[in-house]
């Protein structure tokens, strides 16, 4: 009898395991996104990968924000956790709460204005199983401020390094995917720098070698007037600081810059 319930008690921990292995935590940082946070919600929750925990980081919002998300908690079976930060951290400290939360074996992440396709977890958590990288992302639309796919679609190439992701910010934070299997927090805190998410991205590249991608639009990418990235300005100040962050001498770094707006055209045409 005893030795039965050893068996039985192992092949519980073994259940549990491959339970949280498969487990996907997705980290949606919010600040006043009141507006937009439900379609987002909806778009995670519709998922026909079911296997995740969402993770919602209200970053001191002054609007309805965390009464909507709150009202997703233990709604259609889905784990739903809504957190608050007493002080405003910025994006990358939203982040990075949620990573200090998460419990899954793969985290993903959505910001608060995006959607994505309905079967979006589930091709990228088979492509990396079946590719074994600890880092992936995807290819994703253009939308409207409504979150109406334009047409416009950002393609993406099958495999990226450190070196040529410096030329090529192609790698959208709501398509990116890691394997917690194969990195550790420590490896995917998102630093607090302008730009916090080109930056934590080639400091992972720097550890992984290379982050490989489905080239195929299943996020939406809500582009908005008021949205920093519209901005041309402030994206060219915010890129240059992150390549002086990096320590890349003058010369390369506006080779890489060249290269970048040239990237950066081609995915809006």
């Amino acid at each position: 009898m005893t030795e039965q319930r050893v068996n039985d008690s192992a092949v519980q921990e073994n259940e549990s395991r491959n339970a949280r292995d498969g487990l996907v935590s997705v980290i949606i940082p919010v600040y006043n996104s009141g507006a937009f946070i439900r379609e987002t919600l909806d778009s995670v929750i519709g998922q026909t990968y079911k296997n995740m925990e969402i993770i919602v980081v209200d970053d001191s919002s002054s609007d309805d924000t965390v009464s909507i998300a709150s009202s997703y908690v233990n709604r259609d079976g889905i784990n739903v956790k809504v957190m608050t930060n007493t002080y405003r951290k910025g994006a990358a400290g939203a982040r990075n709460t949620g990573i200090d939360t998460a419990e899954g074996g793969f985290i993903a992440f959505i910001d608060a204005d995006d959607k994505w396709l309905q079967d979006k977890l589930s091709r990228q958590i088979d492509f990396m199983r079946d590719t074994k990288a600890a880092f992936s992302f995807t290819g994703y639309e253009f939308a409207d401020e409504e979150c109406k796919g334009t047409g416009k679609i950002a393609r993406v190439p099958e495999r990226i390094n450190y070196r040529q992701a410096l030329k090529n910010t192609t790698i959208f934070t709501s398509t990116v995917m890691l394997d917690m299997g194969k990195l550790a927090k420590a490896d995917i805190y998102f630093p607090y720098i302008a730009s916090e998410d080109s930056a934590n991205w080639w400091k992972i590249l720097k550890k992984t070698d290379a982050a490989l991608a489905i080239d195929e639009p299943l996020t939406l990418y809500r582009r908005s007037k008021k949205t920093l990235s519209s901005n041309k300005l402030v994206g060219i100040q915010r890129i240059w600081g992150l390549y002086m962050n990096e320590g890349l001498s003058v010369p390369y770094s506006l080779y890489c810059f060249v290269c970048f707006a040239f990237n950066a055209v081609k995915r809006r045409l």
